[in-house]
């Protein structure tokens, strides 16, 4: 017996770089240092009125200002609090971890110097290595979807996980059909059950961003062992980059080196539930963006015969994030987070462009691309779709030079077809 799976087709896109710009009207281009800097100052003060209020929250959940049932419901009450607390300041502290990055890509100030002073202070403080990552970032910009360039989020292989061969006997090389019994030997080695995945995705939210800064986890596999992100003699940096790559070091010091400094007079518990709770809440949010965008059953990824840099920068998805708990809070998302999610095709397409111009720039593009029939929205982003995705994004074959994802059974969703741009009126029929 064989299995078949319904297929979309992904029709290999031909647009070039010059239509894609044309569609962005100039305006959007302009970079104001101000106009970036009000956006960082609001979410610091939001982040202050989040703070303010938790803590006077917390200081009314005493046996004198509010009568509760049972004591032990006073530490879970105050714990609550700080729960919500750590919850918005992670949420909109993120939203200054995308200022840092947009000055990552010169897009935060026409000036050079300020967007890297900018950068480099925002990322210090949010334990980023500030030009070693804007280093590796600039090349996933460069190739993504790439399979032997990305940087990141690199689809696993069908030898890398450990499978058989491809046997082309049993199952269809793009992932159509698979025979019963291959299909069994692929969910035995694959498959996940509903808690395994769920700790699974929920394990590399939480430690999946520092895991690829240290250890390239998830990151391009034809590095060599002990590639990080602090060792200017990594794999992935020119030795021009030495002296960047020890700034940034420097900056992760002084990170360190301030929270070392800050629990030594505050208490660790205060900096845990103060900072350490929202840091870890912006690896997620870091994490869950950024996989989203590029990882789905949808998203082609290419070998080098058919990469270009338009097909690259089309290979990802716009997301609502938190979309998926309504609009009010996709709403809220966007804003705390400067739209990243939302408008991330225009990111790929031109990284110079500034939030604030984002979705205006990222509207008209979409006018360009609309007709060629390329999928351009993902389901909202959220623990929901991370669990769906992280279910059903298992590998790719080693052969192929447009591979899609496929599941634990060796089905995919998508397959790949090309516009025919030489054929001729030869006599025989062009299979279209």
């Amino acid at each position: 017996m064989t299995t078949k799976q319904e297929q979309g087709v992904y029709v290999v896109p031909d647009i070039s770089v010059k239509e894609l710009l044309a569609a962005i009207p100039a305006h959007c281009h302009k970079r104001s240092a101000l106009r970036s800097s009000v956006h960082v100052f609001w979410n610091l003060f939001v982040i202050g009125v989040f703070y303010q209020v938790a803590t006077y929250a917390a200081a009314l959940v005493n046996p004198t200002t509010l009568s509760l049932p049972y004591p032990v419901l006073y530490p879970l009450a105050r714990f609550s609090v700080w729960a919500l607390y750590g919850f918005w300041t992670g949420l909109f502290a993120t939203g200054l971890w995308v200022a840092a990055h947009e000055a990552g890509h010169q897009a935060f100030s026409e000036s050079k110097t300020i967007n890297n002073v900018v950068g480099w202070i925002l990322h210090s403080a949010l334990g980023v290595p500030y030009h070693s990552w804007r280093i590796t970032h600039a090349k996933h910009h460069a190739s993504t979807g790439h399979m032997t360039q990305d940087q990141v989020f690199v689809p696993p292989t069908r030898s890398e996980v450990g499978l058989k061969p491809f046997d082309p006997k049993r199952e269809d090389l793009n992932g159509a059909s698979v025979s019963d019994e291959v299909k069994k030997e692929l969910w035995e080695a694959l498959g996940d059950s509903p808690l395994g995945a769920t700790i699974g995705f929920m394990s590399y939210l939480i430690a999946g961003w520092p895991l690829y800064l240290m250890f390239n986890s998830s990151g391009q596999r034809r590095y060599p062992s002990g590639t990080n992100h602090f060792t200017p003699k990594a794999a992935m940096f020119a030795p021009h980059h030495w002296g960047q790559i020890i700034i940034s070091d420097i900056g992760i010091f002084l990170w360190i080196a301030a929270l070392v400094a800050a629990s030594y007079t505050f208490g660790f518990a205060t900096v845990m539930r103060v900072y350490g709770v929202p840091y870890l809440w912006v690896n997620h949010w870091l994490v869950l963006i950024t996989f989203l965008q590029h990882t789905d059953p949808l998203l082609p990824h290419y070998r080098a015969s058919e990469f270009t840099f338009p097909r690259g920068a089309l290979a990802t998805l716009d997301r609502s994030l938190l979309g998926d708990l309504g609009s009010v809070m996709g709403w809220i998302g966007a804003h705390a987070t400067l739209g990243i999610s939302e408008t991330h095709i225009l990111h790929h397409v031109c990284s110079k462009i500034p939030h604030y111009n984002a979705w205006e720039a990222s509207a008209a593009l979409r006018k360009v691309l609309d007709p060629t029939g390329l999928r351009l929205d993902g389901a909202p982003g959220g623990w929901a779709e991370m669990y769906r995705v992280y279910k059903e994004c298992k590998f790719v074959e080693d052969e192929g030079d447009v591979v899609f994802y496929k599941n634990a059974y060796g089905l995919a969703k998508m397959r790949p077809v090309f516009n025919d741009i030489t054929a001729s009126d030869s006599g025989i029929e062009v299979d279209k």
